[in-house]
């Protein structure tokens, strides 16, 4: 009679071992971050910067072979001789354009907010306000210009004032459009629950109304430059504006120019910032995913 005998198992032979991958450290994380997105930049700014070379070769070029007289299109060279000689200067009165269009702007994004949304939230006021406000819009700013000197005299006040008109009707057209265009069934869901007008506003209107408010907001802060600008045209002794008369009136060509050049940088460095504020926003937007400013892959 033969016994049962217990088998065990074999163990498997030993073979070398796998290494266990290892999860790259924070600084290997952060120096991919980093260069993932100096990439991102640089896919996203080398179109404007051609576009900006191109541009220049040509200003280069007729300007080298003087097929427009020196005293209408200066050369390259005698514009940035100018700017480098007169930069106190300049820097001083665009220093003194800037604040203008800053605050100027801020305020027109404050005031315009705030008539949205009694626009929005008051059928009477919409009804009795907004016609006036397209009435103010269609006129001539640079005819409002000369009764806001005389009101205010020569000072900030009416630059400010005049960008606070021409940056204010872009806000309100885009923040009640963005205010509207909330699901109503998302709103009534809100009411259901017993959420206050107040919470509302703060959780869900206001919210998903910046998608819209920010792109008005970005037209808005470059009209604040030529309101502010414009104002500098009718009564100034300060300021880009002022600048600009002087040197058409002396027939400065290079002034001209480098005056030009510092005018769009201050709409193009303020239109940046309001851009960054909206990727801090509006993250999660459709418009924000795996885009740059003015980038598209």
């Amino acid at each position: 009679m033969t016994t049962a005998q217990e088998v065990r198992p074999a163990r498997p032979a030993a073979g070398p071992r796998t290494a266990t991958p290892r999860r790259p450290g924070p600084g290997a994380r952060g120096a991919r971050t980093v260069g993932s997105r100096l990439v991102a930049v640089a896919s996203a700014t080398w179109r404007p910067a051609l576009v900006l070379l191109a541009l220049f070769a040509v200003w280069w070029f007729v300007a080298w072979r003087e097929l427009v007289p020196a005293y209408l299109v200066p050369s390259p060279g005698a514009v940035w001789e100018t700017m480098v000689a007169d930069w106190p200067m300049l820097l001083e009165h665009t220093w003194v354009t800037t604040m203008e269009t800053v605050v100027g702007f801020v305020l027109a994004a404050v005031i315009g907010v705030a008539t949205a949304v009694l626009l929005v939230y008051s059928p009477t006021a919409e009804k009795s306000l907004y016609p006036l406000i397209l009435f103010a819009q269609v006129i001539p700013k640079i005819a409002i210009a000369p009764i806001l000197v005389v009101w205010f005299g020569f000072g900030a006040t009416p630059k400010i004032v005049l960008a606070v008109l021409i940056a204010f009707f872009p806000v309100v057209v885009s923040a009640v459009a963005g205010l509207r265009s909330i699901d109503p069934e998302l709103l009534e869901m809100s009411a259901t629950m017993g959420a206050s007008r107040w919470k509302t506003f703060r959780k869900i209107r206001f919210p998903g109304s910046l998608p819209q408010l920010m792109s008005g907001l970005k037209v808005a802060v470059t009209l604040a430059v030529v309101g502010a600008v414009v104002g500098e045209f009718v009564g100034a002794d300060r300021g880009l504006g002022y600048v600009l008369l002087l040197a058409s009136g002396n027939l400065d060509a290079p002034l001209l120019f480098a005056d030009l050049i510092l005018m769009s940088l201050i709409g193009v460095v303020l239109f940046l910032l309001v851009e960054l504020m909206e990727r801090l926003l509006i993250p999660w937007h459709a418009s924000r995913r795996g885009n740059l400013v003015l980038a598209s892959s």
